[in-house]
């Protein structure tokens, strides 16, 4: 196997300061910055910022805070996760990474996804009819954007291009993209069909029963003949220097932001045994370095994935907790995860 990327994902969530108030969206953005310079610092390889238009996330402009990140930082990645394509521009998409590309002198990459909330869609006047249509199509313009030459291109959705060539170019030639899927065949198929990496979310149950969605990503792609490149994964945890703690740190705010959205979802409120569960069994990596380590290994080993992404935050945790996780994940998580694959 290649050698292993570690990341670190975060919606922009609200926090609260120490004094239990909420902080404000601004000061929520700066603190995200804050916490990709200390995962620079530690060793974590990549941040990935999610797009959300919601009052929980403060983030609904990955590439700016991104933007804000490079002028900070000195080796680490900088990702979105996601760009919601579907409601977005395509070209415009393009520009502000390559644009974040130059300043992070090569760092920049782009997750694209359709979005599992649908709030972009009225406010960027888009029809959710064309969900799917939507996607599709701005892909296929995407990937050939990657391209960096000129581009003819006409679509449903969107006015067409005859010969259009978009700038800024990137120094190396290619904008670094991936896609992001909730594990439907049919997006797995799709992002083989283009080559490009895949991006699994895992937010619930068992790591293990995505693997066919990993076998079909390789087969796709040797059909397509594509590139089957390394399968990252991305799942939701908190870091804290005991179990105990950790679960303290986490369930309360954990119960909350789930909750809230469930109910919108037409799901029950979550409760305490089946955040036990997923801790125990499932996709929740909570606890101390060597508990989440231990669990982040055995995934990585079972699935033969190449990237590991835990979402670190959730809800309006306290910012101390937050740049405690981060820490822990750089300093004792990360190392620990490859002593355990290297024996």
């Amino acid at each position: 196997m290649s050698e292993l990327v570690f990341g670190l994902d975060t919606f922009g969530d609200v926090p609260q300061d120490d004094s239990g108030k909420r902080v404000s969206d601004a000061r929520a953005i700066r603190q995200v910055v804050d916490e990709a310079v200390l995962a620079d610092a530690t060793g974590v390889d990549v941040i990935a910022l999610g797009e959300h238009h919601r009052p929980e996330f403060a983030i609904s402009t990955p590439e700016t805070v991104l933007a804000g990140i490079a002028t900070r930082t000195e080796r680490i990645r900088l990702a979105s996760g996601v760009t919601v394509l579907s409601s977005d521009d395509p070209v415009r998409v393009f520009q502000r990474f390559a644009t974040v590309d130059a300043l992070s002198d090569g760092r920049a990459e782009v997750i694209l996804g359709r979005g599992s909330f649908t709030e972009s869609f009225p406010l960027f006047g888009h029809d959710l009819a064309d969900y799917d249509v939507l996607f599709e199509e701005k892909i296929e313009l995407f990937a050939k954007l990657l391209e960096e030459k000129p581009v003819t291109w006409s679509g449903t959705k969107r006015a067409p291009l005859e010969n259009a060539d978009v700038f800024p170019k990137t120094e190396s030639g290619r904008l670094t993209t991936w896609v992001g899927v909730g594990g439907t065949p049919q997006s797995v198929i799709r992002t083989a069909r283009y080559g490009f990496p895949l991006m699994i979310a895992i937010i619930g149950g068992s790591p293990e029963r995505f693997a066919p969605y990993i076998d079909l990503y390789q087969r796709a792609a040797d059909q397509f003949g594509t590139t089957a490149h390394p399968v990252g994964m991305h799942s939701p945890g908190f870091i804290a220097d005991t179990d105990e703690e950790a679960r303290e740190r986490h369930w309360p705010y954990y119960r909350v932001i789930r909750d809230r959205i469930g109910a919108q979802r037409g799901r029950p409120p979550v409760r305490a045994e089946e955040y036990a569960r997923e801790i125990e069994h499932g996709s929740l990596y909570v606890g101390s370095p060597e508990t989440v380590a231990r669990k982040v290994a055995r995934a990585i080993q079972s699935l033969g994935v190449g990237r590991f992404d835990l979402i670190y935050t959730s809800g309006n945790q306290p910012i101390s907790a937050r740049l405690r996780a981060v820490e822990l994940y750089g300093t004792k998580v990360i190392p620990m995860v490859r002593e355990l694959l290297a024996d």
